[in-house]
Order: C-alpha cells, then sequence, then structure tokens
C-alpha cells in the first residue's frame, strides 16, 4: 500500500528570477558568440537555452487546502502540500488533489429494516481527503469509490436497526438519531479506510416508510397514539378519584359506604374519562331511591 509522503519543493519565486536571468546571460552569450563567428559557443549556448526552457515547465501552483501529487516516470516520489507558486522538476507530472472538505447527499434508497418493512431512507456524508496517495494509486475514482460504499454501508444499516422501537427494543432509525448518526459514520469509515479517505460526519436526512405500507403504519401509529394518551388519562383520573376520597375521609366532610364510595368512583370516572362534556343531573332523591 502507498502511503503519502510530504515533499519539500523550490519556491517558485526564486526560481523565477534564477531562470530569468539564466535566459538573459545565455540569450548574451549566444549574441556574443555569433558576433565571434564560434561554432561551437553558439552550440554551447544554445544548449544551455534549451535546458533552461524546459526548467521553466517545473513552475506549478499550490491553491489553499489542496495537493499536488508528483510522478517521475509512473513512480510516485512525494506530495506537496504548501500553497503558492512552487518549482520541482520539470518531468514530474503533477496531479492535484483537493483536500477541502466535501458532502454529498446519497439518492433516496428503498431498503428493509430489520423486521423486514420496507422503509426509504437517505444520508448526507461529510468527508475529505487526508492522504493523497492512497486517494489516487489504492482506488480507481475515490470520489465514485466514496459514493458507492456511502450507500452500501446505508443499506446495511438500515437492515440493523428496525425503523422505530415497540415493546421497549433498544436503538432504531427513527427514535435514536445520534446513535445511528454515529453507527453509520463509523461503518462508512471502515469501508473509506483503504481510499485515504476521513469521514467527518454522516447523518441522515431521509427516513419514512416505503408508499404501500405508509398509510398501514400511519394508522398504528395513531393506534399507539391514541393508547398511549389513553392510558394517562385513566392513570390520571384515578389519582384524582383516590384523592377526592382521601381528602374527604381526612376532613371528615362526609361518610361513605363502599357502595357511595362505588358510585362516586364510578361518575368521576365517567367525568375525567369522558370524550364528550358531561351533562349534570340533579338528583332530588337519594341514592336507594
Amino acid at each position: 500500500m502507498i502511503h503519502e509522503q510530504v515533499r519539500k519543493v523550490s519556491s517558485g519565486y526564486l526560481m523565477l528570477a534564477t531562470l530569468a536571468v539564466a535566459q538573459l546571460a545565455l540569450a548574451y552569450a549566444i549574441f556574443l558568440a555569433a558576433v565571434a563567428i564560434s561554432v561551437s559557443g553558439i552550440i554551447a549556448a544554445s544548449l544551455a537555452s534549451v535546458i533552461v526552457a524546459v526548467c521553466w515547465a517545473g513552475f506549478f501552483m499550490v491553491h489553499p487546502n489542496e495537493a499536488k501529487v508528483l510522478q517521475l516516470f509512473g513512480k510516485y516520489v512525494g506530495t506537496a502540500h504548501e500553497p503558492g507558486l512552487k518549482w520541482a522538476n520539470p518531468f514530474y507530472a503533477k496531479t492535484a488533489v483537493s483536500t477541502r472538505v466535501r458532502n454529498f447527499e446519497s439518492g433516496k434508497l428503498k431498503v428493509n429494516d430489520s423486521r423486514g418493512s420496507p422503509i426509504e431512507i437517505a444520508a448526507v456524508v461529510v468527508w475529505k481527503v487526508f492522504d493523497t496517495a492512497e486517494a489516487l494509486f489504492e482506488v480507481d475514482d475515490y470520489e465514485e469509490f466514496v459514493r458507492i460504499q456511502s450507500e452500501s454501508a446505508l443499506r446495511n444499516l438500515s437492515t440493523t436497526y428496525p425503523y422505530e422501537p415497540h415493546e421497549g427494543e433498544g436503538v432504531a432509525l427513527r427514535s435514536h438519531p445520534v446513535d445511528i448518526a454515529q453507527a453509520l459514520r463509523a461503518e462508512i469509515q471502515d469501508r473509506l479506510e483503504t481510499a485515504g479517505v476521513t469521514v467527518i460526519e454522516a447523518r441522515i436526512s431521509h427516513l419514512a416508510y416505503a408508499a404501500e405500507i405508509a398509510n398501514a403504519m400511519l394508522r398504528r401509529q395513531q393506534a399507539s397514539a391514541i393508547i398511549a394518551a389513553r392510558t394517562q388519562i385513566v392513570a390520571g383520573a384515578v389519582g384524582m378519584v383516590e384523592m377526592a376520597l382521601s381528602e374527604l375521609k381526612k376532613n371528615s366532610v362526609v361518610e361513605l359506604d363502599e357502595e357511595r364510595k362505588a358510585a362516586m368512583v364510578s361518575n368521576l370516572l365517567v367525568v375525567l374519562c369522558g370524550e364528550e362534556a358531561t351533562q349534570p343531573v340533579i338528583n332530588t332523591g337519594t341514592l336507594y331511591n
């Protein structure tokens, strides 16, 4: 496996001045040789001028958050990171690799969760290149590699967890977004390690049941919500009835036998748990008439 090697290259500004002076000096030398009718001098100065002209091809620019991967006849010789005008061997092939933070959103994937329910899911992945040599030489196209492996990791994650928890289950896609984001990032990072890419963040951007079961799942969610609400209402009503009986007994407001207590509990539960507003009824007799 090829790993990145940081290579120091010459300042382009210094080499620019040096080559400019050398070019002018050689042009003047050719002129003097031509005046002196010196064939050997003309040939020597011309060859030197050709060498200087080739050296001009060694200039290259490194932008901020960019690297240039240097190769000599197919052999990796290093990576230049320092921004600015630089100069290196003119025979080096110089390939630009961006080290900026990048992100992409996967398409909506239709997969089955851990219970086999069809769902639609998509994710946003934030990443950057940290090893330029691995990114260029270990995979064919590192950008396409990131996209495909991220979608593959997302599919695998979706089959590992349920869409939503039931009956005290653990982590689920909808109810634990932070845990799911951490698990997704770790799985994508494992797949991209060989490509010289680090995953900064990965999170779910779209999550829904597939269209064919969306209506059925919506009804189930509504039923669960109604049951939870009813449970809370009944628990609160029982507490209020218990408090009412306790206060009546504590303050000696009225003495109730078991039958009257049962009637009072029934009436209070109807008032507190009923969906419709209750209508008061005045009893002009007694409980027994």
